[in-house]
């Protein structure tokens, strides 16, 4: 979806975000599990196929009709200024556009810079066909990816959730009850979809539906995969039947909330912890 340029081959190391960011480089970093634009050395745009991309925010999540993106991007030619015709031509207001953006910005960011993903090469010149919308500093982009990998951490630390199909499971009596944001989720976790899968389908940020199936998969509500591969790659994992193998183990599928690796006391702090989440969101 980004305009064709030839890649930059960078010799000895794989570009920075940062070091990009002090030459005020302008292109595209491409990573193992997306891309992030910058202008000037400011972060100006993100997408990674983990993440669904503004127009499905928009589209899916209601604000847009199918028609009018299709016309946007007809008009302009994804040439630099979809964002801005969606303005001028009065379907959506500078605010608007400016807070799906910075959504759309900081979810993709989060995964293409995020653990397991990394820069491979940087295409000098490339452009997003969003078009200039509201540029953020490349060091809040980063701070804000590791605040989200900790806060994920906090609520339930089992990463395998985040790609593998969601499982339903059913909770026992001290599950707290769901939301009717993490009810949307459960109806279509049928075993099949993954979360990536689920918040393309509701129109929702990727990110915010981690959170939510974490705090399903604390509580009980869905399954808990055992982790198939070492935490680092290339690292051999513990030795089966080990102390080590049977910490880093996820709950048995068949124990409730109640009896997962966790004193009730954890579990109260987790509780606080979604609760305090809940009302920042």
């Amino acid at each position: 979806m980004s305009l064709p340029h030839r890649t930059v081959a960078r010799a000895g190391h794989a570009p920075s975000l940062t070091g990009l960011a002090d030459e005020r480089a302008s292109g595209a970093l491409l990573c193992d599990a997306g891309t992030v634009y910058l202008r000037d050395g400011q972060v100006v745009h993100a997408e990674s196929p983990v993440a669904p991309g503004i127009e499905v925010l928009l589209t899916t999540g209601g604000r847009l009709t199918p028609d009018s993106w299709r016309e946007a991007v007809g008009r302009t030619g994804r040439a630099g200024g979809v964002g801005r015709f969606l303005v001028d031509s009065g379907r959506l207001s500078d605010a608007e556009l400016e807070i799906c953006h910075l959504g759309a910005l900081f979810d993709a960011a989060y995964f293409a810079l995020g653990h397991g993903s990394g820069p491979r090469g940087f295409q000098r010149g490339a452009a997003h066909w969003l078009g200039p919308v509201r540029p953020v500093g490349a060091v809040a982009v980063e701070r804000e990816t590791r605040r989200r990998g900790k806060l994920l951490d906090a609520l339930w630390p089992y990463p395998q959730v985040d790609t593998a199909p969601v499982v339903l499971r059913r909770p026992d009596g001290r599950a707290p009850a769901v939301t009717p944001r993490q009810r949307a989720v459960l109806a279509l976790a049928d075993g099949v979809r993954t979360p990536a899968r689920i918040a393309r389908e509701l129109g929702r940020p990727a990110f915010h539906t981690l959170i939510d199936i974490r705090r399903l998969a604390a509580a009980g509500h869905v399954a808990t995969p055992r982790a198939t591969r070492p935490e680092h790659p290339g690292r051999p994992g513990p030795p089966a039947g080990s102390a080590a193998s049977a910490a880093s183990a996820p709950p048995a599928p068949d124990r409730g909330p109640g009896a997962v690796a966790f004193t009730d006391p954890d579990i109260d702090l987790l509780r606080r912890l979604r609760d305090a989440l809940e009302a920042s969101l």
